[in-house]
This record gives structure tokens, C-alpha cells and sequence, in this order.
């Protein structure tokens, strides 16, 4: 870290006012990751400065909290850009972020723990404590918001400390204070930035992409008001949590014992506003921006699977798994993304399984499956990402999607995969008189005449039609309508007819 500005000691960071007004001033304008950088040093130094009264720490943590706001929403608007960035640059803004949120999280944590339990605070940091717990609240979720944009793991560390500063609320009666957070419209209490961190938590985000992570933690707040947040267990409250352990909310599934510190929530009212947002979303195509500070860039599709998403986790009694899953053990070869799938569908893999991941299958049912990766290579591994699976001793290959990602330590996660088919095939398609490969995934439905394919991006357009021949017969696909998008592959419904060989 750079030495203290204006002369004063390492151990006295911005000991003098004016020279940290004058750095924050001079990182305003600075590049956002180095600004981030240099802010992030400067949360680390002040809360482990000696000498500073705990009026003057708060002061300066949450000065230097405001000034990296702006960096940091620019930061963030980069991350869910529509076109990711490289692999080494998405690594650099998240590692950066996330360092920032961490030290700017736990030097505001750590202030409020320093307060002796019943004392008397002096009028300056008295006057300042429900700020400082809002901020204090504000930062944990958004760092935990930004492990789940990694899909872990979670540092169980942030919900002890998130718990904890919010107990810290209601003991000192200041669960209803209002105070403002940098960079976000209004003022906010500890009861709602608790309510938004616990209600992001519970709705199963390691089941959606970071921008849908995002989308849903924005829709979370413009409902926030409307959430129930109870001492006791009631109907219509389906999580729970205990603000003396560092847990993540719990669902009522598994109900915890008796306990004074018990908290139990759920969307209350909100679900209807949701449902009748979803509703006239689904019906006009249009989003009322005035009425949902959402944003203006906010795709109407992704908005309504998200609303869906957050309706079924919202409801009184959340989704429970469609299939029964059987416990297994074997290993599974694994290729991803549309190239690599095509490959081994035809049976370019190396025959040494190189260019192959091996994981382990733990459980299976009729939808997909359950499985540990040991090793996880590079950071495609998302919800969405598109598979080819054998498991071992199998001749042929299954096509999957990924569905949900729980990591359990930086190299070593835990997937759900839902099975696509369990008999594709790659089909060469005429389009224009041009060539394009293809994973059939579900020839035409009898009845229906209703088909599946993988495609490279672009490569559906609304009326046309894709030719084929499969068994010595000619196939007409009429196009339908786009199933899925991934990052590189479409999932596409078609409808088989037969066409000239």
C-alpha cells in the first residue's frame, strides 16, 4: 500500500482531514480499478490504525466508501457487460471488487463489534451509528451478492458478520433508521438492507447467471418495503435464519430449534406486486421503468424468467425438486461448450481423454443429475453452459445444460445438469446454400412434429428453414421459436416436416 498523503504516519492513515480530502479528490478522477486499488489499501490501513477514536474511524471508513461508489458501479456495469470480457479481465474486475467489498465490509463491520455492548457512544459516532450500520449491511450483501456471481464459495464468515450487525440494530432499537447509501436512490434502514442480503440468499442463486443474480437483487429492492420479517414462525413466512450463527437463510423444510434470536421472513405482500408485475409484463411486453427504477437497460425477457424465478421462490411453499434422485457414484467424462460438444458427439475427442474432464456423478433422476467437479478448469463453468456427458463404461453420449453451480472451495464445485437428450445427434443443415452443423436433441414429436436443436449463435432467423437427411429421407425444419440462449450455442424449436432428399 502507498504511504499516508501529506506526511502522516502509516499508523495514522488521513490523520490530517485535509489530506484525505484531497486524495479522495484526486482518485475521483483516477482510472476505476486503480482508484479500487488504491481505495481498498486505504479501507485495509484505517481499520487497523492505531490512535484513531472510533468517531474518527467511522468518519473516514465510510468517506472512503462513498468516493469508490462511483468506481465500483462503474466496475460492475463492465462485469455483466452483454459481451463478457476476456477470461483475464472478468478475473481482474471481480478479484478487484470483491477485495474492495471485503476491506470496505469488515473495517465497518469490525467498528461496530469494537462498540462495548449497553456503553455510551460520544454525540459524533452516536449520531452516526445507523449509517454506519446500514453501510455496514449494504457492504456485506453486496460482497456475498458478488460470491454468488462466482457461484461460491461463500465465506460463511460474511453471514456471521451480517447477522451480527443487524442483531446489533435491534439491540440498540435502530432497525427502523433511516440513513442513505452512496451511489443508491433515497435512504434505506438495517431491517431492509438485512431483508435484501437474507432475501437474495434464499431464492437459490447459484441456479441463475450474474446478470440475473443482479436483475433479481434490483427487482428484491424495489420490493423490499413489502417483505414480513417476524420473531416467530407463521404460514406464509417460508425462511428462517439465526442472527447468532454465520448461516446463510434457511428454508422452513428443515426447522430449526427454539431460540431467542430467530428470525423468520418471507415476501409478504410483495409476491402479489410481483405477480401482477409479471402479469402485464407478459401481457403489453413493456416495462413501466417509471414505476420500477430498474433501469432503462433492462432486457424484457430476462426480466420475466427472473420474475418467474423469484415468484416460485417467493411462495409460501418454495419449489421442491420435480424428480426423485437416486445416490450414485461413478465417473463422467466431460466435454463443454457447442465446438467441443459437436466433437464428441462425432467422436473427435482424443483418444486419451485430453481435451475431456472427468467428474464424479453423486446423484441422478429422471431430469438430469447431481455431480462434483474435483478439479475446475478456467471459469466457463456457469449455469447455462452447454455439455456433452458419458458416463463410465457407456458407448454413447448424453447433451446436458447446466442448471445450478454451488462452488465449495475455489477449484471444486457441485452442479446440477439437466439432461437435454439422451440420444443426440449431429446433423449437417443446408441454410441458404450453406452448411451449418447442428445437435439434434429431439427429432419432431409425433403429434406435434415439434424438434430441438443446438446451433452456434446467430444462426436461427424467424422463417428460415433448415434441410437436412437423416436415414436415406429428406427433413424440412420450419423454425418455431428460440428455447435458450447460451454464451455459445441457441436451443431452438423446429418443426419437422418431411422435405425433398
Amino acid at each position: 500500500m502507498s504511504s499516508a498523503p501529506g506526511g502522516a504516519t502509516p499508523a495514522h492513515p488521513f490523520a490530517d482531514p485535509r489530506d484525505a480530502t484531497r486524495v479522495l479528490e484526486a482518485l475521483a478522477a483516477a482510472d476505476p480499478l486503480v482508484a479500487i486499488d488504491a481505495l481498498s489499501g486505504w479501507q485495509s490501513a484505517v481499520s487497523s490504525a492505531q490512535g484513531l477514536s472510533a468517531a474518527r474511524r467511522v468518519e473516514l471508513l465510510l468517506a472512503i466508501d462513498a468516493a469508490a461508489r462511483p468506481h465500483l458501479g462503474q466496475l460492475e456495469r463492465e462485469y455483466l457487460a452483454a459481451v463478457r470480457p476476456s477470461p483475464a479481465a472478468e478475473n481482474r474486475l471481480w478479484s478487484a471488487i470483491h477485495a474492495y467489498l471485503k476491506h470496505a465490509s469488515d473495517g465497518c463491520a469490525g467498528a461496530l463489534e469494537a462498540l462495548s455492548p449497553g456503553a455510551a457512544e460520544a454525540p459524533p459516532l452516536r449520531d452516526r451509528l445507523p449509517e454506519l450500520i446500514v453501510r455496514t449491511l449494504s457492504g456485506l450483501r453486496q460482497r456475498i451478492k458478488w460470491m454468488h456471481f462466482r457461484y461460491g464459495p461463500i465465506d460463511a464468515s460474511a453471514w456471521g458478520a451480517f447477522n451480527r450487525a443487524y442483531a446489533l440494530a435491534e439491540g440498540r432499537g435502530l432497525a427502523d433508521a433511516k440513513a442513505a447509501v452512496p451511489g443508491e436512490a433515497g435512504e434505506s434502514t438495517p431491517r431492509l438492507e438485512f431483508l435484501r442480503g437474507a432475501m437474495l440468499g434464499a431464492v437459490s442463486p447459484n441456479s441463475l447467471l450474474p446478470q440475473a443474480i443482479e436483475l433479481a437483487e434490483r427487482v428484491i429492492a424495489t420490493h423490499a418495503a413489502r417483505f414480513v420479517l417476524a420473531r416467530s414462525p407463521e404460514p406464509n413466512l417460508p425462511y428462517w435464519t439465526d442472527l447468532g450463527q454465520a448461516m446463510p437463510p434457511q428454508r422452513m423444510a428443515s426447522a430449526p430449534r427454539p431460540g431467542p434470536r430467530l428470525r423468520f421472513f418471507g415476501a409478504g405482500g410483495a409476491l402479489e406486486d410481483l405477480t401482477e408485475l409479471g402479469r402485464k409484463l407478459d401481457t403489453t411486453g413493456q416495462l413501466a421503468l417509471a414505476h420500477t427504477a430498474l433501469g432503462a437497460e433492462v432486457d424484457t425477457g430476462t426480466l420475466l424468467e427472473v420474475l418467474r424465478h423469484l415468484a416460485a421462490h417467493w411462495a409460501a411453499h418454495p419449489p421442491e425438486r420435480r424428480h426423485m434422485r437416486h445416490v450414485v457414484r461413478s465417473r463422467l467424462s466431460v466435454a463443454h461448450g457447442f465446438e467441443s460438444v459437436v466433437r464428441a458427439l462425432r467422436g473427435g475427442a482424443s483418444p486419451d481423454g485430453r481435451d475431456l474432464e472427468s467428474w464424479v456423478v453423486e446423484d441422478v433422476s429422471a431430469g438430469g443429475f447431481g455431480a462434483s467437479v474435483p478439479q475446475v478448469s478456467g471459469d466457463w463453468l456457469r449455469v447455462g453452459a452447454l455439455l456433452a456427458l458419458r458416463p463410465e463404461g457407456a458407448e454413447g453420449w448424453v447433451v446436458g445444460v447446466v442448471r445450478r453451480v454451488t462452488r465449495s472451495a475455489a477449484q471444486q464445485a457441485r452442479v446440477g445438469i439437466q439432461t437435454l437428450s439422451k440420444a443426440p445427434s449431429v446433423a449437417e443443415f443446408s441454410l441458404d446454400g450453406a452448411s451449418e452443423r447442428g445437435v439434434l436433441l429431439k427429432s419432431g414429436d409425433v403429434r406435434s412434429g415439434e424438434a430441438l436443436i443446438a446451433l452456434r449463435p446467430g444462426v436461427f432467423a424467424s422463417g428460415q428453414e433448415l434441410r437436412t437427411e437423416r436415414a436415406g429421407h429428406g427433413r424440412l425444419y420450419r423454425p418455431q421459436g428460440i428455447a435458450e440462449r447460451g454464451a455459445d450455442y441457441e436451443l431452438a424449436y423446429f418443426r419437422e416436416l418431411a422435405g425433398e432428399a
